[in-house]
């Protein structure tokens, strides 16, 4: 199970090199304001759309750089740690309830064979007995050969 951030970028992404000195407060300032206008879909209606789109081509360039940023936040870390704390958490409850069903089934079947078990080893005993029975009664009723003579 893969789980994105709500950007869709991926660290992987390649960037191209930016100094410190863009990374100014006037940029930091003005990404959220440009997020929200970017956001909302509302577009001008008027010849200035081509202006426009380049304008908001370039306020997604920086947005997309700016969250790329934000991945070595320390909030975005404690996030991303907290995430995948509640996936371990979820995946590890999952996991228990598994093994229970795994070693109710298990019992289950210890049980069905320790049954069938018992039934066969009466089985074999009443077998034995009526087998030596069997074999008494053979005996008992051939003909002696010291008698005849």
């Amino acid at each position: 199970m893969s789980l994105q951030r709500p950007n869709g970028n991926s660290s992987s992404s390649s960037s191209p090199n930016k100094h410190k000195t863009e990374d100014s407060d006037e940029e930091l300032l003005m990404v959220p304001d440009m997020e929200a206008a970017g956001s909302t879909g509302v577009q001008s209606s008027s010849a200035e759309d081509g202006v426009n789109n380049q304008e908001l081509d370039q306020t997604q360039n920086g947005i997309s750089a700016a969250k790329r940023r934000r991945g070595r936040n320390p909030v975005d870390k404690e996030y991303r740690s907290l995430k995948r704390l509640l996936r371990n958490r979820v995946s590890a409850q999952q996991a228990r309830e598994r093994k229970k069903v795994y070693v109710s089934d298990l019992e289950s079947r210890a049980n069905e064979l320790q049954n069938n078990n018992d039934q066969l080893e009466e089985k074999i005993s009443t077998l034995v007995n009526e087998n030596t029975m069997l074999r008494k009664m053979l005996i008992n009723t051939r003909p002696k050969a010291d008698d005849n003579h």
